[in-house]
């Protein structure tokens, strides 16, 4: 059993595969059982264990008997069987916890198993994936194996939202998609449907930022009826550790725009690009940060002509003298954006790809183009924000899958 380690932390790993053992054991003792069960009763035998616990399933015996039921419909529909190493990873899932599964290890469906056993409770789960292109290709390929059951599958995606239709593509396709199906994505398995119906099925599988602006769109939303999310009781995001540390702090935000100070940010660009480092100001590199020192606020009252910046300037003048020192002392030109047809694009700081359309807030992307020289683009203002670790928190169950579980404990 010592493959099983690379599934969870050090310090949890031998507690946690002593109890799990008893359940693989049970869930391939109903195996025979349930391998003679038609469609129909298959999905009946799933749902008569939701009516007889209300979704809410915690025995032993019953996450087994789920867990063989999801292992039948992937072998008659993927031609895959869940082995038994997967189903210690199912159920840590389950559980709320992190799986640490690398590449190659079946991430994908082993994600089918405390998928099917949260969707039963009937509050909707979620399957985070990292991109578009995830969410699509395992949207398709595992909803053959929800859909075999009875339960519901959508995709939401920035480039559109579904729902999984079996009866949307051709028997060739169809067997083509279970060879290829880590590699491609159909859209053929995927009818187009509403936010508000991929939302509303059993199981949705989308990325990170849709979740997180699709939040924000409904708590800024005039009606009920422009609300598309219906709550968040379970989510299982992949790489987990991305999410959740690398971008935990990263803010998702829906501005509009506000009133005109492209004069403003001119001027204090002007001002600011005079400014000597650790003289006129101080930067902290680990929390992103500046200070001006008093001999940058008096060489800015100066040059304004003015004698105090905060009484005759105002909050105004100092936000702007501050963001635009932010703009010159933490973003460099080819690093955090690069200029590109006389606008500043973003680079994403993750990725390294270019982000067109997305700006930075508070009068910060304005200040950047200031500094550069470019045309200044009407500010912003936040309307609505939030983290993805604060997101995620609103969840009644989280867990997640990571290749690098141990690293990031560290």
């Amino acid at each position: 059993m010592s493959i099983l380690d690379r599934f969870f932390a050090r310090n949890q790993s031998a507690s946690f595969l002593k109890k799990a053992r008893p359940i693989v054991t049970a869930t391939t003792e109903f195996e025979d059982e349930i391998a003679q069960l038609s469609q129909e009763e298959l999905s009946k035998r799933l749902f008569a264990i939701k009516e007889r616990t209300d979704g809410k399933i915690s025995s032993d015996n019953d996450i087994a008997e789920v867990f063989a039921i999801v292992r039948e419909s992937a072998k008659r529909t993927l031609g895959e069987r869940h082995y038994d190493v997967q189903l210690v990873g199912g159920l840590a899932l389950a559980r709320g916890r992190i799986a640490e599964m690398r590449t190659g290890e079946g991430k994908t469906l082993v994600a089918t198993l405390p998928t099917v056993l949260h969707a039963l409770a009937g509050k909707g789960v979620h399957v985070v994936t990292v991109n578009d292109y995830l969410a699509r290709r395992d949207g398709a390929w595992m909803g053959q194996v929800y859909n075999y059951l009875g339960l519901t599958l959508g995709v939401v995606t920035a480039s559109g939202s579904y729902v999984y239709d079996p009866e949307h593509v051709s028997k060739e396709e169809d067997t083509a998609r279970d060879e290829t199906g880590s590699f491609r994505v159909f859209y053929d398995f995927l009818r187009p449907a509403t936010k508000q119906e991929a939302y509303a099925a059993d199981i949705t599988y989308a990325t990170n930022n849709e979740l997180g602006f699709d939040y924000l769109r409904d708590n800024t939303a005039y009606d009920r009826s422009q609300i598309v999310q219906r709550g968040h009781y379970f989510a299982l995001v992949d790489e987990i550790d991305s999410i959740l540390i690398d971008e935990a702090r990263t803010p998702l935000i829906i501005s509009g725009p506000a009133e005109d100070a492209g004069e403003l940010y001119e001027r204090f660009a002007k001002i600011v690009s005079s400014f000597i480092p650790e003289e006129d100001y101080t930067v902290d590199e680990k929390l992103k940060a500046i200070q001006i020192t008093d001999a940058g606020i008096t060489k800015a009252e100066k040059m304004l002509g003015i004698e105090n910046i905060y009484t005759e300037g105002g909050v105004k003048y100092a936000h702007h003298m501050e963001t635009a020192v932010r703009a010159k002392a933490l973003f460099s030109k080819d690093k955090e954006y690069v200029v590109k047809d006389n606008e500043i694009v973003v680079v994403d700081e993750f990725t390294g790809r270019l982000q067109p359309g997305r700006r930075w807030s508070e009068g910060l992307h304005q200040a950047i183009e200031a500094k550069e020289g470019v045309a200044i683009q009407n500010e912003t203002r936040t309307y609505a924000s939030v983290t993805f670790q604060n997101y995620f928190r609103m969840y009644d169950n989280l867990s997640g899958m990571t290749g690098t579980a141990l690293s990031s404990e560290e």
